[in-house]
């Protein structure tokens, strides 16, 4: 009994011992206190076991209690990275240290295999880039920016597919430039560093210009327009590759010549066998050349074709001071806003819907606030310089019926716009409603009149600058404002539409908005063409219908009485006198906007006083005879859209 007394005391303050003893690996927290404790001698950083490390500074986001992005920036930060303790945060997705103070090398950082983002520009660190960031697959953008780092850029980085953009300008690399060729890489700046040699002339570096690769003395290629000298070797090659052409030729000429005896020889045996065989002719034979003559080799004609398709199409972007990787903010000064490229890349971002022009997006940054992105499908259209002034007359726009344009990027095959965001939806989700609110129905003859008289003041907007027009006027390009007040948007665009009929991805509903005349993509579109639109959007509101053939051509001169047909069916013929003299005011407006002859339609301003005209006497008449609170006016209509009220904007 004593022994196992004492061997179960034994056992028991063995067990004390081990759970005395620091776990080697129990959790995010533990791994970042530990980095801090490299990094942040000063304790600048508030991390306390006492909260949840996904409430601590810089911890941007968690996933099942897992750290995924990390952003500590401008700290100050001193110290060198501890690269075991970063290789336990393995869920991380953004990393950022930069604008801090940090020193040595960049420790290896394979064991975050699902890191995307890598932010360490701005500090001190030195050393060379560690060869084991090739092997994260998952990388997509690499910031090493304005530190010490030397030697030479991994050739393995050519392996890293999804890598979209690589900064690696002031540092103190040496080396050649590897031949990066993939697809996805869009922003590349490799200035102010010591590279050296050809730059590779793959199709994906010959794609970005002068910018990317200046400040490095001993480079030379066709990016920058400098001829890279020719060496002893090369020289000797040249001379090596003469020589077999000569001897090539030579052959050739050689057996041609072989091939055109034998066939003369031929010939002439086969005429003295005839001569033979006439016994009555005296065997005698001339020696002649065929009239139809002999083969020299054969054509080329269309064996080459001028160019060979090789041709690098494009043009050099003058930055004009902005750099390479900025937003340029358009409008009014007190309205540029604080934000940067950095932020948007970094932003989570969802996609609202895709359009003949390109996609839109709704980015959320880091700091809560959201913006709406286009980005356009095709940057060939039109040059970039012609780009840069169009956008800063749109961008210079600013009326309570039109969505402010904020901002603009744009690189060779990169361009971005960028919107306020409207948390309320559009007119085509007022009109035809959604999964949670049912579906199409016409509106109040009020609430017709307030729109149609929103569009139209901000149309008429648009109009009053010379050559300027909306171009692409539908439901879906109307935003409703914070107070439900119309909201035009995607104006201006149209220089930007491909011209090739064949590329042109517009839908039905698009197409019949068109006026006739410009539904060819290679026409130019007109005022007069919005004029119809708008005619066309009016008798939308007043049916609830999406016009998915052409109203015109369908229903011609009987338009009226579809119109009203349609109402009669949708409101249980519920409709009023004074609602029947409002509506048919409405109609007599759609009806002159979409006239076939664009000469016949009224100006914007017409349209507009004839809007307020109708509006003015409804308003009169209606406090008469309606009452606050019949269905389908304007107050109860907006009542039902589903409102994003957390959106901080």
């Amino acid at each position: 009994m004593d022994a196992a007394a004492f061997l179960f005391f034994l056992f028991s303050s063995f067990l004390l011992v081990l759970t005395t003893l620091p776990q080697a690996k129990s959790g995010d927290a533990e791994a970042l206190l530990s980095l801090r404790a490299s990094i942040d001698p000063l304790t600048k950083l508030q991390w306390s076991t006492g909260s949840h490390v996904c409430t601590w500074q810089g911890v941007k986001h968690c996933l099942n209690g897992r750290v995924t992005k990390l952003v500590v920036e401008g700290f100050n930060l001193t110290g060198t990275l501890d690269g075991q303790s970063l290789n336990l945060l393995d869920q991380l997705r953004v990393l950022s240290f930069k604008q801090n103070s940090l020193s040595g090398e960049i420790p290896p950082l394979s064991g975050l295999a699902n890191l995307k983002s890598l932010f360490l520009n701005d500090n001190n660190f030195s050393g060379e880039i560690p060869a084991s960031l090739s092997s994260m697959h998952r990388l997509k953008v690499v910031v090493l920016s304005g530190n010490g780092i030397a030697g030479p850029i991994p050739p393995s980085f050519v392996g890293l597919s999804r890598l979209y953009m690589l900064y690696l300008q002031d540092n103190r690399l040496t080396g050649a430039i590897p031949p990066f060729n993939q697809t996805s890489l869009r922003f590349l700046n490799l200035s102010n560093n010591a590279l050296s040699g050809k730059i590779p002339s793959t199709p994906q570096l010959l794609k970005f210009n002068e910018s990317s690769f200046v400040s490095n003395i001993d480079l030379c290629g066709e990016q920058i327009r400098k001829q890279c000298p020719e060496t002893e070797t090369e020289t000797e090659t040249g001379h090596h590759k003469k020589n077999k052409k000569k001897l090539i030729l030579i052959i050739v000429l050689s057996v041609v010549g072989f091939v055109l005896l034998c066939v003369i020889i031929i010939a002439l045996l086969m005429l003295s066998r005839k001569a033979v065989k006439k016994k009555d002719k005296a065997v005698v034979v001339e020696e002649r050349t065929p009239a139809s003559g002999v083969a020299s080799g054969g054509s080329r004609g269309g064996g080459e074709e001028e160019g060979g398709g090789n041709k690098r199409g494009g043009f050099s972007w003058d930055e004009g001071g902005e750099g390479l990787g900025k937003l340029v903010f358009v409008g009014p000064g007190d309205e540029r806003m604080n934000y940067s490229l950095e932020d948007l890349l970094k932003a989570s971002a969802e996609t609202l819907g895709r359009g003949t022009v390109g996609s839109t997006y709704k980015a959320v940054m880091e700091s809560g606030y959201i913006v709406t992105v286009k980005r356009l499908k095709d940057a060939r259209y039109p040059t970039m310089e012609e780009f840069r002034r169009h956008i800063e007359i749109v961008g210079g726009l600013r009326h309570p019926n039109l969505v402010p344009l904020r901002a603009y990027f744009q690189a060779k095959e990169e361009r971005l716009l960028v919107y306020d965001y409207f948390p309320n939806g559009s007119l085509f989700s007022l009109v035809h409603g959604s999964r949670t609110t049912g579906g199409s129905k016409p509106l109040h003859w009020t609430s017709c009149l307030k729109i149609a008289q929103d569009l139209a003041t901000g149309l008429l907007y648009i109009h009053q600058n010379p050559g300027l027009m909306h171009g692409n006027l539908k439901s879906t390009n109307v935003l409703l404002g914070p107070e439900f007040e119309s909201c035009l948007t995607d104006y201006g665009l149209s220089p930007f539409r491909n011209p090739d009929p064949q590329e042109e991805s517009s839908g039905a509903s698009s197409l019949f908005y068109r006026a006739p005349e410009c539904r060819d993509p290679r026409r130019p579109l007109t005022q007069q063409a919005d004029v119809y639109s708008f005619g066309v959007l009016l008798l939308e509101l007043l049916t609830g219908k999406t016009p998915f053939q052409d109203l015109v051509q369908e229903h011609g001169p009987d338009i009226p009485k579809w119109v009203r047909s349609v109402r009669d069916e949708e409101t249980g013929s519920s409709d009023e006198p004074v609602s029947e003299e409002k509506v048919g005011a409405l109609l007599n407006i759609a009806m002159e906007c979409v006239n076939l002859s664009p000469e016949n339609r009224p100006p914007v301003r017409e349209v507009l006083r004839m809007i307020g005209e109708a509006r003015a006497e409804g308003n009169h008449l209606s406090s008469n005879t309606s009452s606050d609170h019949s269905p389908g006016r304007w107050s109860d209509t907006v009542q039902s859209l589903p409102r994003e009220e957390h959106l901080n904007i």
